[in-house]
């Protein structure tokens, strides 16, 4: 379960100079106004601790990233990591936001890539269109998304996995890659960085499920 109730955490979130606060004002202008130069934008949603998006920034310096997490005592603790880094990054800033209005954030075209790792897998039926990999969701994506656009997603969870990927066909997204066993995948295993959650789910000796999928604006050769 993830962390919660970190005593002083909101207080150290709405502090940090990296953390951006009403971030709608920066729709269509994030790497004008935030990054102060152009360069592609990824978006993770639901970054958890900011593990994966921490390495992520620092292997990719030439990518503007922004890290979205709605829990205070989560981001806290990514903000714990970045402060912590021996060498200092400026690509990445974080969002402590609600997925659920994302189309809020971003103008068409803006965002290159979107990032899903371990989303909340919401089991129940009734709660389905609310899984970040639903066509809800996707047909949010769209809206912000540049032609070609991609995600990425990981998950532990094999119904969610399969219902994804009907989603995905479904909406009309193309699926550029699919595993259902990612660390013994030879070409999706390369490069790849573990978030928290994957790391202890591959030490119980759990698969871990991963998916890239392009938005159906892509132009066709």
């Amino acid at each position: 379960m993830r962390l919660k109730n970190i005593p002083g955490a909101k207080e150290a979130v709405d502090a940090h100079p990296l953390v951006i606060h009403s971030p709608e004002q920066y729709k269509g202008k994030w790497n004008e106004a935030v990054f102060h130069r152009s360069a592609p934008l990824h978006v993770e949603i639901g970054m958890g601790k900011g593990t994966f998006l921490t390495a992520l920034a620092e292997r990719s310096k030439d990518v503007n990233f922004i890290g979205i997490e709605k829990m205070s005592s989560v981001l806290f603790r990514a903000l714990e990591k970045r402060d912590a880094l021996e060498e200092p990054i400026d690509n990445l800033y974080y969002l402590r936001f609600n997925a659920e209005a994302i189309t809020d954030l971003f103008s068409e075209n803006e965002v290159d890539r979107i990032y899903l790792n371990f989303s909340d897998p919401w089991p129940k039926d009734r709660h389905a269109d609310r899984r970040l990999t639903s066509k809800r969701f996707l047909q949010r994506y769209e809206k912000f998304l540049k032609p070609g656009g991609i995600i990425e997603f990981k998950t532990d969870n094999k119904a969610l996995f399969a219902f994804s990927l009907e989603q995905a066909e479904e909406a009309g997204w193309e699926i550029l890659q699919k595993t259902s066993d990612l660390h013994k995948d030879p070409v999706l295993s390369q490069d790849n960085i573990m978030t928290e959650y994957e790391d202890r789910f591959v030490t119980l000796g759990e698969k871990i499920c991963k998916m890239i999928i392009r938005n159906p604006g892509t132009v066709k050769a």
